[in-house]
Order: C-alpha cells, then sequence, then structure tokens
C-alpha cells in the first residue's frame, strides 16, 4: 500500500515572473484546447524514474530498462473535470556524464518538478538536496510545484529509508511526500495519483492570454496619445 503525505501546507502552483509559465501558452490544436505542461523526474541513477514514468504512461511496468541518456520522453493526454490536460513527462538522466550537454534544456519553462528516490537505497534518499539545489541553480522558481517520491516500497525488507525520515525531509521543503512502487500492478493508482496532483494543481492555474487591441481600441489609445501631447505643449 503506498503512504501519500502531505506537507504542513498545500503546495500552490502561482506562477511569478521568474517562474516557467511559458508552455501553459501552448495548445495542442488537433484536439479543442489541450493545455501543456512540463513535468520533470530528476534524481539517482537507478532509482526507478524511468519505470515509474512508464507505469504512468503506458499503463505497465518496463522490464529491464535501459539507462537512460540525455532525456527520455513521455506524455499523456488527461480530461479533467471537462478540461483537456496534456501532461509532457521528461525523464532524465541520473547519471552526469549523460546529463550534462542536456541539463539546461530540460529546466527551461518546466512546469513540476518530481524528485525521485529508493527507499532501499540510502545514498539516493541523501542526494535529494543536491538535485533541489540543482533546481534553483538552474532558475526553476520557487512556486513551480515539486513532489518527493519514495520507490520500490514492495521492497519491504530491504527498506533503508524509514518514512519517517522522509517525511520530515518533505516537510523542510513543504514537498508533499509519495511513496509508492512502479513495479506493484496494484499501486498503479497510486503512482497515477502522483502525477495527477501535479495535473489538477496545474489546471487550476489560467494561462496567461494576451489580449491584442483591435483597430478601434488603437484609435482610442492613439487619440489619448495626440491629447496628451497636446497638454504637454501647453
Amino acid at each position: 500500500m503506498a503512504n501519500v503525505n502531505r506537507a504542513g501546507q498545500e503546495f500552490d502552483t502561482v506562477f511569478s515572473g521568474e517562474d516557467s509559465f511559458e508552455l501553459s501558452l501552448q495548445y495542442d490544436y488537433d484536439t479543442v484546447q489541450t493545455r501543456v505542461f512540463k513535468i520533470i523526474v530528476i534524481g539517482d541513477s537507478n532509482v526507478g524514474k524511468t519505470c515509474l514514468t512508464y507505469r504512468f504512461c503506458g499503463g505497465a511496468f518496463l522490464k529491464n530498462p535501459e539507462a537512460t541518456i540525455g532525456v527520455d520522453f513521455r506524455e499523456r493526454t488527461l480530461e479533467l473535470d471537462g478540461d483537456r490536460v496534456k501532461l509532457q513527462i521528461w525523464d532524465t538522466a541520473g547519471q552526469e556524464r549523460f546529463r550534462r550537454s542536456m541539463v539546461d534544456h530540460y529546466y527551461r519553462t518546466v512546469h513540476a518538478v518530481i524528485f525521485v528516490y529508493d527507499v532501499t537505497n540510502l545514498s539516493s534518499f541523501e542526494s535529494i538536496p543536491e538535485w533541489i539545489e540543482e533546481c534553483s541553480r538552474h532558475s526553476v522558481g520557487p512556486l513551480v510545484p515539486r513532489v518527493l517520491v519514495g520507490n520500490k516500497c514492495d521492497l519491504r525488507e530491504r527498506r533503508e529509508v524509514p518514512t519517517s525520515a522522509a517525511q520530515c525531509l518533505a516537510d523542510s521543503y513543504n514537498f508533499p511526500l509519495f511513496e509508492t512502487s512502479a513495479k506493484d500492478p496494484a499501486e498503479k493508482e497510486h503512482v497515477d495519483a502522483i502525477f495527477l496532483t501535479i495535473a489538477y494543481r496545474l489546471k487550476s492555474r489560467k494561462p496567461l492570454r494576451l489580449k491584442q487591441p483591435n483597430e478601434s481600441n488603437m484609435r482610442h489609445l492613439l487619440q489619448e496619445r495626440e491629447q496628451e501631447e497636446a497638454i504637454c505643449r501647453c
């Protein structure tokens, strides 16, 4: 059974001037107003990032996945309360030699971040603050939502990271905490819950719309400017 824990306050997805919001303006015109959001999944190698994204997008467990080189891209379109939302999920390489050339690209215009560790590997958990710091260094704004995910919780006898320690870390950053397993079919709904939680939060924010002035408005603006110039000359 997966554990789903919330930090003291629910995270929000308000975008400030420093935050990434560009993709929230995009629409997939093959469908009716599909809003597109970019989510990146990061953490050490072998924590199960690829398997988590494949479970959500493909509905199955990916056996014997190869190490991700650079970025592995998947997407899934959801119907949420009558709205169509497409999640573009960027599964990033955990090894530095595979990431170096791509790191700036996959942090660009990101809408949400999922940090993943392996509950059977303490060092992967201890690396999470470094991944959080990397996000900050690449200008991912503080209001971009983040969640913490402990994977491989089906391996109970091999657990090295207690839920209490993970919850303490999540609380310190005000992140929601999820513990689940990409491998266990019974956990599929809990894997879905990770991405759906983010999707609902992102959907609740209206995309920025820039209204183009029509001819009548332009004429009115020009008249006002001419009046202001006339006053200034007096």
